[in-house]
């Protein structure tokens, strides 16, 4: 599952208090494949680290126009008709949505959908900059010279950079946010523990204030982790 020329949502969902398992539940039984049948990449599923009301998934598609076509299939057919009121009562706010596509070659998601369903106890951390214009070619480039490298030291695996896809939101019955400039990496660890270890270690130069960092638990179906 190479998407290097992907769109890709990443979504942050806040839930009413304890039905986060309960839309995970519904999510994993006939969402996942329900949207892959329709054309999208699933690519993880999470529980918030954080946040026991927050569950945070993404999701791909090859191009703008099959995102299109694929959402209006998915949310105008049978599977979503049967499961949407179970899955929008667990639901508070789902308008917490980032438009965003890879940086550049090689920088999008590479995943092996053969994990899905083995056992999992990794980490997957998702540190998003928030910049005061577009991301340049010259952060882009500061980034994957000289800040990979450190994170690959301090044993970080590395999954995907991403950027704000700024192109018109598409499919409106399912708002995204607009006026940003997001910059977003994504990583994997071992496991918490892992991770506080690397944050001890690494020093990043140069990088902008204003940011967001997730910390992810994936579900036992999620390819991302």
């Amino acid at each position: 599952m190479t998407m290097d020329d992907a769109v890709t949502e990443l979504r942050q969902y806040t839930l009413h208090p304890g039905q986060r398992d309960v839309l995970i539940d519904v999510f994993s039984r006939y969402l996942i494949e329900g949207q892959e049948d329709a054309g999208m990449s699933i690519l993880g599923q999470f529980r918030d680290l954080d946040d026991p009301d927050r569950f945070v998934w993404l999701r791909g598609f090859p191009d703008l126009p099959s995102r299109a076509e694929s959402l209006h299939g998915f949310y105008y057919g049978p599977v979503w008709k049967a499961h949407r009121d179970v899955a929008n009562a667990t639901m508070i706010d789902s308008d917490n949505v980032l438009l965003l596509r890879p940086t550049g070659p090689g920088a999008g998601f590479d995943l092996d959908e053969g994990v899905r369903d083995l056992p999992v106890s990794s980490l997957v951390v998702a540190t998003i900059y928030y910049l005061p214009e577009p991301a340049s070619s010259g952060f882009i480039d500061f980034f994957d010279t000289d800040v990979l490298p450190l994170l690959e030291k301090t044993g970080t695996r590395p999954l995907a950079r991403l950027c704000t896809e700024y192109a018109e939101n598409n499919f409106p019955a399912l708002p995204v946010r607009t006026g940003e400039h997001a910059f977003a990496w994504l990583a994997s660890f071992a496991d918490e523990r892992a991770f506080r270890a690397h944050n001890e270690q690494l020093r990043l130069p140069n990088l902008p204030d204003k940011s967001e960092r997730l910390l992810l638990a994936p579900t036992a179906r999620s390819v991302l982790r």
